[in-house]
């Protein structure tokens, strides 16, 4: 059984969780999504990355832990040559070791102007150890 966290954010109209917890594990997945009113960050990569990651961050805070319990983490970007703005800010969130990542470059995403969307697993407290 998993439980779907409270973030405080503004709640999606589409039928997901952003982010859930069992027991220690967390899985969360996230946009550049504007925290406060639900409305979409767009611009340049860096600027959609470091929302996306303080998405993130706000989700793994909300679940009990810290950026530090991220053990995995899966990128989606709409453009290859968006790699390096997305590296640049991903290295202010995340530090040694970093958590195994996958960078794939897809066609589109589901909203117009959005070119990065993140998914993470996270594994809370001693066990992560």
């Amino acid at each position: 059984m998993f439980e779907a966290i409270d973030t405080g954010s503004d709640p999606s109209d589409v039928p997901v969780s952003e982010v859930v917890r069992a027991g220690n594990l967390v899985w969360s997945v996230h946009v550049s999504e504007d925290p406060v009113n639900g409305g979409l960050v767009l611009g340049d990569i860096e600027t959609q990355t470091r929302r996306t990651l303080g998405n993130l961050d706000i989700a793994i805070r909300a679940a009990g832990g810290t950026l530090a319990d991220v053990v995995q983490v899966q990128v989606f970007l709409v453009e290859k040559t968006d790699s390096a703005g997305m590296n640049k800010v991903y290295a202010e969130y995340f530090k040694e070791p970093y958590p195994v990542r996958a960078t794939v470059v897809v066609k589109e995403l589901l909203a117009e102007g959005l070119r990065i969307e993140i998914l993470a697993h996270a594994v809370l407290g001693e066990a992560a150890k």
